[in-house]
Parts: structure tokens; sequence; C-alpha cells
């Protein structure tokens, strides 16, 4: 890119209609209820007299509601229009997180969660093509503004999880249910009704993406991105109970992790697919994931170094993330709304089965046999890549231009909406 090719990308990100800035915005508190209960574990089970196991299935009713919620949501999306389907989304966040807070016991708050995860999923399936349809300077401006959007939540969804957290537990969901208000009114203001049914995608069958998963590449990607959840989970999902820092505490550091995350995640991982194979990538860092989360386990006394392991794990899953949903793009003919479906449905099934069993293994064993487990878990997935490596031929072919960068964007959407 030229340099004044790369001035008018930066003058017109700026520039955007409100209906862009209306969306990205609800991108942002979107992604932010990732890492938001994070901070906030401990306390819930204090107050809550809740045991970790217990504690860990808001992140289980979370993701695999999310998860199961993907496979229609293209469906749904294709029928009633992008704008109808962002307000159910957010009205359901609204509506569920709220209702979390005024919860009186661990098990009414995993029954939210789970209302949260489906809102999610309407919402975020639907956000880039609402903001790359809405943008002005073009697709690749479109695609910045929403990779910034996509990585400011998740570095600060913690943050404020900790902060919030740090005066009561109810607090970050009672702050995200207020700000997703803000959006909802927002969009209904500032985004304009598809009233032109040619500008709808053509309507997809409900069973498209069960489907997709026939296709030989498809399927090793999402078995691999299964496994390799699992390790991503245990790191954000059980790293609050070995640390023992309260809500604060907890917030700078997972601050500091989605920090790393989002900077890979959006800088370092083309760099790194624009010098060798996406597979080659994929072979590197994902044995790297698994000697962090053998580190993790060593130094679990010494929260100083699992800080540290944990801020590094961040930067490896960012391009993990980037990299994984970038095959996915690639690897078949499919259209990829379908294929992004199918793969997060499965990967999604990781990140809901890791928190609840890094407890009980924790518990059974000791502190340190989930980050073991982990461990053996990303390196299962490193294998299932390198056996699978005829069927992923495709994903290493380099492409340039704003296709590439579109398919990219795209990846990096369902990736890390986990």
């Amino acid at each position: 890119m030229t340099a004044h090719a790369s001035h008018e990308t930066s003058a017109s990100i700026l520039k955007q209609p409100k209906a862009v800035w209306a969306v990205a915005f609800a991108c942002v508190i979107a992604f932010m209820g990732i890492g938001l209960v994070d901070p906030i574990l401990p306390a819930i089970a204090e107050s809550l007299q809740a045991t970790p196991t217990e504690t860990e299935m808001l992140f289980t009713s979370y993701l695999l509601i999310t998860g199961l919620a993907m496979l229609g949501t293209s469906w749904l999306s294709s029928r009633i229009g992008a704008k109808k389907t962002l307000l159910i989304g957010l009205a359901l966040i609204i509506v569920f997180a709220a209702a979390a807070g005024l919860s009186q016991n661990v098990e009414e708050v995993i029954g939210f969660r789970a209302g949260w995860g489906l809102g999610n999923a309407l919402f975020i399936s639907t956000a880039l093509a609402t903001i790359v349809g809405a943008a002005a300077g073009g697709t690749g401006s479109a695609i910045i503004l929403y990779e910034a959007a996509l990585g400011l939540g998740i570095a600060v969804g913690p943050l404020l999880g900790g902060l919030l957290g740090h005066v009561s537990w109810r607090g970050p969901f009672f702050g995200t249910a207020a700000l997703m208000a803000v959006g909802f009114i927002a969009i209904v203001v500032f985004l304009k009704d598809e009233r032109d049914a040619s500008a709808r995608p053509e309507p997809t069958r409900l069973s498209a993406p069960i489907r997709a998963l026939r296709q030989p590449a498809l399927a090793v990607l999402a078995a691999a991105a299964l496994f390799y959840n699992i390790g991503f989970f245990v790191l954000l999902a059980y790293s609050p109970f070995p640390l023992g820092f309260d809500a604060l505490g907890l917030g700078f550091t997972f601050f500091g992790w989605g920090l790393a995350l989002a900077i890979t995640s959006v800088f370092v991982a083309p760099l790194l697919t624009a010098r060798m194979p996406r597979t080659r990538v994929l072979w590197i860092a994902l044995p790297l994931l698994s000697l962090d989360l053998v580190a993790a386990g060593l130094f679990i006394e010494d929260p100083t170094a699992l800080v540290v392991c944990i801020v590094v794990g961040g930067l490896v899953l960012g391009v993990l993330n980037t990299v994984l949903t970038e095959c996915v793009m690639e690897a078949t003919d499919l259209q990829r709304s379908v294929a992004s479906s199918a793969y997060s449905a499965v990967r999604f099934l990781g990140g809901a089965l890791a928190p609840p069993a890094a407890a009980e293994l924790a518990h059974l064993i000791s502190p340190s046999a989930p980050y073991y487990a982990a461990a053996g878990s990303v390196l299962i997935a490193a294998l299932v890549v390198v056996a699978g490596h005829r069927a992923l031929r495709r994903v290493d072919r380099v492409e340039h231009g704003a296709g590439a960068s579109e398919r990219e964007a795209e990846a990096i959407t369902v990736g890390d909406a986990a």
C-alpha cells in the first residue's frame, strides 16, 4: 500500500456514516462480553456459595448456546434482514444481562448467560456484513474499523468487569445491559431498514452448516479448533482461581491478555501468513501454546509468572484465532457464512466443555492438572492439522488485494466470538 493510499484509508475510516459508528459501538460492547465475567468468577463463587465447577458453567452455558445458535443465524438473517437480526440479538443481551445481575443463585446466572449467548450469536454473526455494507471508503476501511472494535472489546471487557466487579459482582452485568441499551437505540435511530429485498443475501437452508462438515478440509479444521479451544478457555476461564487476585487485579491481568490477543490477531498474524503458508504458522503456533500451558502448570504457585504465561498465551492465541479461521474461509467453495457457522458450532463445544472440566481436574488431581490437560489437547489439535495437511492444501494459496482482506476479517469475526 502506498503512502497516499494509506493516508486516504486512514481518513476514510474516520469519515463514516452514523450507522457504521452505531454498529461499531455495539460491536465493542458485544465482544466485551467474552471476558467480562472472568474477573468476577471467584466473587460469584463466594457470594452465591457456588463451587468452582458451578461457577465455570457461566462460560459453558454461554458458549454452548452461542455455538448451537450459530447454526441458524445465517438462515434467520437471510430472511428477516440484518437490522432486525441485530436488534433481536441486542434485545436478548440486554434482557438476559440485566436478569443475570438480579439473580439470587448461581443456577439463575447460568441460565441467563445461556440467553445472553443466544443474543450474542445473532448479533455478532450479522455485524460485519452490516458494517461493510454501510461503510464509506470501501471494504478495506470497513474491515479496519471492525477489527478495531473487535480488539477494543476483547481488551476492555475484562478490565471493565474488574472495575465494576470490584464494587459488586452484579456490576458488570448491569453495566453491559446499560451499554447495550445505548447501542440498541443507536442502531434503531441510525441504521436504515432494508426496504429492498434484493439487498438481502440469498436465503440459506437451515441444514447447510451441518452438511458443510462433510467437506474434508472443514472437518479437519473444525476438529483441530475443538481441541485448541479447550486450551483457550482453560487459560481464560480457569486461571482466575489459581491466581487468587481480587476482581480489580484479575481485570488488569486479563486486560493485558486481551490486548496481547488483539495486537497479534490484527497485526502479527497477517505478517506471518504473508511470509509462510498458513498451515506452517499453525504447526509452529500450536506447540508454542502447548508449551505456554505447561509453563503455567509448572509456575502455578508464582502469581507473577502465571500472569506472564497468561499474557504470552494471549499473544499466541491472537495468531491462532486469525489463522485458523482464515483457513476456514479459504478451505472450500461454500458460502462463507455457512462455513463459519459450521466451524464455530464445533469449536464452541470445546470452549463449553473446558471450564467445568478444568475445575473438576483441579479438585480431583491438582491445581496444575487443568493446564497440563489443556497442553495435551492443544498438541492433539496440532496433530490433527499435520495429519490433515493434504485436505488443507488449498488454504496455503497466497492471495492479495481487497478480497483477501475481506476474507481475513470475516474469519476473525467468528473465530473471536467465543
